[in-house]
C-alpha cells in the first residue's frame, strides 16, 4: 500500500496549474529522493498513466481520462456528488470533498477549494480512517474496526476505547468532524451521503482550525442543510 500511496501522490502532483513535471522538480516538491521519483515515473509511464514530453518531462496520458469516465459512467449517483461538493465548496468558502470506500481503504475522490478558502487542497489521496471525518463515517457504518491507528498528530485517535466512544459519538449525531487529529491548524466536517437508501460516501469540508472553532455551528447547519436538500431532490 505505501507503494500506491507513492504512486498517487506523485499523480495528484500534476495539476491544470503544474501539467508538467520533471525528476529533479518532482522530487524536491514530494520531499523524495531523486532516484525513487524517477522510478515512481518511469513506471506510470509504462503502465501509460504518464506520457514523456520531447523536453523529457512528464505530463498525464489521456488514458487515466478514459478510465475516470468509465469509472464515473458506473455509478449513477457521481455526477450529482461533483454538483453538489462544487456547491459547498461555493457556498461555505472552503475546501469540500468527497470520499469513498475501498476495502478498507479511505480514497479521496473529489475535491475542490474555493478561492478565497483559508487552506491549500491536500495531496493525499488514500486518508487516515481513523483521523479524518470521511474515515469516521465510513468505518461506522460499515462496522470496521482499525487495525492500526495513525498517530498525525498529539489529538489523534490512538486507542481502541477511544475510537469506539468516537464511533458512538457519529452514529448518535449523524456526522464526524476532526479537529486537527490529521493535519495541524485543520479541522473536517463529514456527513454520510445516501444514494437509493444506502450510504456511498462521505462529504464535508475542511478549512482552517481557527475559522472552524469560531464558526463550527453554522458551517455545520449550513452544510448538513445542503447535503439533506439534494439528498431529497436526489
Amino acid at each position: 500500500m505505501l507503494s500506491l500511496q507513492k504512486a498517487a501522490n506523485i499523480l495528484s502532483a500534476f495539476s491544470a496549474e503544474q501539467p508538467e513535471w520533471g525528476v529533479r522538480a518532482l522530487a524536491a516538491h514530494l520531499g523524495i529522493p531523486r532516484a525513487t521519483a524517477h522510478a515512481y515515473l518511469a513506471g506510470l509511464t509504462g503502465a501509460g498513466f504518464l506520457r514523456r514530453t520531447p523536453a523529457g518531462k512528464y505530463r498525464l496520458s489521456w488514458h487515466l481520462a478514459e478510465m475516470g469516465a468509465q469509472l464515473t459512467a458506473s455509478l449513477p449517483w457521481f455526477p450529482d456528488a461533483r454538483s453538489l461538493i462544487t456547491r459547498l465548496a461555493l457556498e461555505v468558502r472552503c475546501v469540500a470533498f468527497l470520499c469513498i470506500l475501498e476495502g478498507e481503504e479511505v480514497v479521496a475522490a473529489i475535491r475542490e477549494r474555493h478561492p478565497d478558502a483559508d487552506i491549500d487542497l491536500p495531496l493525499d489521496i488514500y486518508l487516515p480512517a481513523t483521523s479524518t471525518a470521511s474515515g469516521k463515517i465510513l468505518y461506522a457504518h460499515a462496522d470496521i474496526t482499525p487495525k492500526t491507528f495513525a498517530t498525525c498528530t498529539q489529538s489523534s485517535i490512538t486507542t481502541l476505547d477511544e475510537w469506539h466512544t468516537e464511533v458512538a459519538r457519529v452514529q448518535r449525531l449523524g456526522y464526524a468532524y476532526s479537529i486537527e487529529e490529521w493535519i495541524p491548524g485543520q479541522c473536517t466536517l463529514g456527513v454520510p451521503y445516501h444514494y437509493a437508501g444506502a450510504l456511498v460516501a462521505a462529504i464535508g469540508v475542511q478549512m482552517s482550525a481557527e475559522r472552524y472553532l469560531r464558526e463550527e455551528r453554522t458551517v455545520r447547519e449550513r452544510v448538513l442543510d445542503i447535503v439533506r436538500e439534494a439528498e431529497g431532490l436526489g
